[in-house]
């Protein structure tokens, strides 16, 4: 097995004429997959009005792509190992633009939750063949950090450009057009792909362990619904059920890939203390990132009275703030150190929740603007230094195993943000009171969503209509301060974990190739 740190002269692969074209390829999958995690945001409430689902309903439909993608990630980078990272990408490519198809058409909440379910498929085949093709064709660390900086910054964008291609859509057409743009952006992937990205794969892979498959979904499933529905319903029999059957699939998960020869994810990189805290941070910088978007679409839209354009333009300096940082992530990671990065953006979005929960209906844009900068540029530095940590930590022959393991921390921290932080939400906004004169129908309805409740008002008189937005509108600031909170104290304890986890790690150096 190659070592970690050995770079062969391989001239071709330090100065591969085409591989910053194969990396704008790599970049725009990585970016719209992390779009379509967030563009929802902003249709919500066009979605709401015409599909009319539940509020359970309602949170599936938004987080079971991100589920889908956590729960098949790591056997999809294992796949890509073996039968060619770029066959998977391409295969992937073209599987998401068909069922992009379907998304725009639902007509029923059911059909919109199975057909999110099946775009998560589509994207778990597209996010570690991207990182792992950048493994490949970037041996110089230094350049391969940058690469990994510029994917980074994208991923890390893509949540906050979401709302505003959004919002940009949904001025001119239906809800259903924040999926079709999937699709001519998925014809330049594939067309272009095949000319300039190169094939790699895993020489010696061994077979590809399907109960393992089975298992990884099944935990992963089981142990995220569990935490949404204890945080949005309390716990019930149903919940115990779900954490039980999720925790037992891992932990018989975690012990065949120990015995196995070939696992489909080497559990031992886990006793390395680096690549451990890398995944944790990945994990929870994007948990306080997407969160915090997600909720704040609906915050300027619904309680602001913002369009969807202005709302999407009003997170674009989330977005800005993460390109920049990503970009500079690796010079800044050498210059001080990894932890101090890491703790330090991680720091600085657990401060941003942190003052999240002293906004109100008033808050002026100014402070808004500025607290998703702060956010934006904290998780362009930590997603972006974990990242380059966790791909130079494994031999370029495991790079969609280690993509895999940082995109599932990815995919997982943009589902639970969502997830937890939502049913937080959900859970303080059902408990207001409805003013008197509204009809238990109506009240039903109103509960279920601040989207509901506006839609409800439109056909109550005007001044019982009026109150019963105004109460909605702050049940969901509450909510919002409150899940805030929670997210600023996760995200401030983990910025003090990162510090001690990543104590010594250091990137790896370039080098310049013999003649």
């Amino acid at each position: 097995m190659t070592s970690t740190h050995q770079h062969p002269k391989t001239p071709d692969g330090l100065h591969h004429p085409g591989r910053w074209i194969a990396l704008a390829v790599l970049v725009l999958a990585v970016l719209l997959v992390a779009v379509d995690a967030t563009v929802l945001g902003l249709a919500t409430p066009f979605l709401s009005e015409d599909l009319e689902p539940t509020g359970t309903q309602l949170l599936w439909i938004g987080d079971v792509y991100s589920f889908v993608i956590a729960g098949l990630l790591v056997s999809m980078g294992s796949l890509g190992d073996r039968i060619g990272r770029k066959k998977l990408l391409l295969s992937g490519a073209t599987a998401f633009g068909a069922v992009s198809v379907l998304n725009a058409y639902a007509t029923t909440p059911e059909m919109m939750i199975l057909a999110r379910a099946l775009l998560g498929v589509a994207g778990a085949t597209l996010m570690p063949s991207t990182l792992a093709l950048i493994r490949n064709l970037f041996h110089d660390p230094r350049e391969r950090s940058l690469a990994v900086g510029i994917w980074g910054a994208m991923a890390s964008a893509g949540a906050a450009v979401g709302p505003v291609v959004g919002g940009l859509l949904l001025e001119h057409f239906w809800w259903g057009s924040v999926f079709l743009i999937n699709l001519p952006v998925m014809a330049v992937l594939v067309a272009v792909g095949i000319k300039m990205i190169p094939e790699s794969k895993n020489p010696a892979p061994g077979p590809w362990d399907l109960p393992s498959v089975g298992l990884s979904l099944v935990g992963m499933f089981g142990i995220v619904y569990a935490v949404k529905e204890a945080a949005a319903h309390g716990v019930g029999w149903e919940v115990a059920v779900s954490a039980v059957c999720g925790t037992a699939a891992l932990v018989w998960f975690v012990r065949r890939q120990l015995r196995l020869p070939s696992p489909l994810l080497d559990m031992r990189l886990f006793h390395h203390r680096g690549f451990s805290g890398a995944v944790l941070a990945d994990l929870l910088t994007i948990l306080g990132l997407s969160g915090l978007v997600f909720f704040l679409s609906q915050f300027l839209q619904l309680v602001q009275g913002r369009g969807p354009l202005e709302a999407g333009l009003a997170e674009l300096p989330a977005a800005v703030g993460a390109v920049t940082a990503g970009l500079s992530a690796g010079v800044v990671a050498r210059r001080y150190s990894v932890r101090a990065v890491v703790s330090g953006g991680l720091a600085a979005i657990g401060a941003a929740l942190a003052v999240v929960t002293v906004i109100h209906k008033e808050t002026g844009y100014p402070l808004i603007g500025a607290l998703l900068l702060v956010v934006g540029v904290g998780a362009g530095f930590a997603f972006t230094v974990t990242s380059d940590v966790i791909l130079s930590s494994v031999p370029k022959e495991q790079a969609g195993s280690a993509s895999a393991v940082s995109e599932t921390a990815y995919e997982l921290g943009a589902a639970l943000g969502i997830a937890l932080l939502g049913s937080i939400v959900t859970g303080v906004y059902r408990g207001f009171g409805t003013p008197e004169g509204v009809s238990a129908a109506a009240a039903k309805a109103a509960h279920e969503s601040l989207g509901g409740a506006v839609e409800t008002a439109q056909r109550l008189p005007a001044p019982l209509g009026g109150d019963l937005v105004l109460a909605a509108q702050e049940a969901f600031v509450n909510g919002l301060r409150v899940s805030a909170a929670v997210g600023a104290v996760v995200l401030l304890a983990t910025a003090t974990a990162a510090w001690h986890l990543l104590r010594g790690q250091k990137l790896e150096e370039g080098i310049i190739p013999e003649e």
